[in-house]
C-alpha cells in the first residue's frame, strides 16, 4: 500500500500565506491569523507577516495557550466553501472552528455518492457540521453526531446561515462509540462513513475516548454499517504518533471482505507563496470500486 497525499488548494475564503520555523500565516475571508505549525520546519518566504493575532502556545504539548491580537477581529465572520457558509472564529484551542485541509475529503466524499440513490451519510465527531453540510448540498440524508454540545449548536447556525435547515441531516449529542454500537445492533447501514477522532476526549456522560484503544473497535463496528451497496469510509487522525500505513492496514484488515479498495497516505495544505506543501494529518479510506 503505497501512501498517497490529498493537498487542499487555496479558494475564495481560505489559504495558507506563508509558514516557517514552526508557524503559519494563513487567511480566513479578510483576516490573517498566525498559528503554530511544528511541521514547518524550513524557513517563511516572507520576511515580515502582517496579522491580525497570533495563536501563542502554552508550555505542554497538548493544546494550551491563547490568542493576542494586534488587530481586534470580530466574535465571528462569515465564510464559504461551494454551496455551504459557515462562522469562523478563534477558539481557545487555536484552530478557528472548520479544518481547511478537509476540502479536497469534502469533494472526493461527494464524487463518491455520484448515482447514488437517496445516500445517507454518517458523521462522527462531526464538529461544526461543514462536512455533514458538504454531503446535504450534495443531495445525501446525513446523520451528525458529536459529544460536544457546543458543537452540534454551532453546526446548526452554519446550517441556518447556509439556508439548509430544511436539508435532511440529524444533528445528535452522543458519545460517538456508544452511538455506532447501537446502530450495529439496529441493523442500520449507510452509503458513506466520515470519522475524525480525536486524541483523546469525553462523551456528554463522561465517557473516555483514547484514540489508540478504541479505534480498532469502533472501526470494526463502522464495518457492521457498511455492505454491498456502500461507497466509501474516511478516517482522519490528527496531532498523534501513528503512521498512515498502521491505519491503512487496519482499515484493510476491518473491511477487506468488502471487496473495493483501501488507500492511505497524508492530508496537506498548499502554500500559495512558494506552492510547496504543508502536511497536517494522515488519513485511511476505503471506497467501493
Amino acid at each position: 500500500m503505497d501512501p498517497i497525499a490529498l493537498i487542499g488548494e487555496p479558494w475564495d475564503d481560505y489559504g495558507l500565506i506563508d509558514c516557517g520555523h514552526g508557524r503559519k500565516l494563513e487567511r480566513y475571508g479578510p483576516y490573517r491569523f498566525i498559528r503554530p505549525e511544528p511541521q514547518a520546519m524550513w524557513a517563511p518566504a516572507l520576511a515580515e507577516w502582517d496579522a491580525h493575532g497570533e495563536f501563542v502556545p502554552g508550555s505542554d504539548e497538548d493544546g494550551g495557550g491563547r490568542w493576542q491580537f494586534f488587530k481586534q477581529p470580530p466574535r465571528d465572520w462569515p465564510l464559504t466553501w461551494r454551496e455551504v457558509r459557515f462562522s469562523a472564529s478563534n477558539t481557545p484551542f487555536r484552530h478557528l472552528g472548520f479544518f481547511p485541509d478537509m476540502a479536497p475529503v469534502w469533494d472526493w466524499m461527494r464524487g463518491r455518492l455520484d448515482g447514488a440513490s437517496d445516500p445517507e451519510c454518517l458523521n462522527l465527531f462531526g464538529y461544526t457540521g461543514v462536512g455533514s453540510l458538504a454531503l446535504a448540498a450534495a443531495g445525501a440524508r446525513v446523520v451528525h453526531v458529536d459529544a460536544s454540545k457546543k458543537s452540534v449548536e454551532q453546526a446548526r447556525s452554519n446550517a441556518a446561515l447556509s439556508d439548509m435547515t430544511d436539508k435532511p441531516v440529524r444533528w445528535l449529542v452522543e458519545d460517538a462509540a456508544k452511538f455506532v454500537a447501537r446502530e450495529v445492533r439496529r441493523g442500520r447501514r449507510y452509503d458513506g462513513i466520515i470519522l475524525d477522532p480525536p486524541k483523546w476526549g469525553r462523551g456528554p456522560n463522561g465517557e473516555v475516548w483514547k484514540l489508540e484503544e478504541h479505534l480498532p473497535a469502533m472501526i470494526a463496528d463502522c464495518r457492521q454499517l457498511l455492505d454491498s451497496e456502500s461507497r466509501f469510509l474516511f478516517l482522519t487522525v490528527y496531532a498523534v504518533r501513528m503512521s498512515a500505513l498502521a491505519i491503512g492496514e487496519l482499515l484493510r484488515q476491518s473491511l477487506g471482505d468488502l471487496g473495493g479498495t483501501v488507500e492511505c497516505g497524508e492530508l496537506g495544505v498548499r502554500e500559495e507563496t512558494r506552492g510547496l506543501t504543508l502536511p497536517t494529518a494522515i488519513f485511511a479510506r476505503w471506497r467501493r470500486d
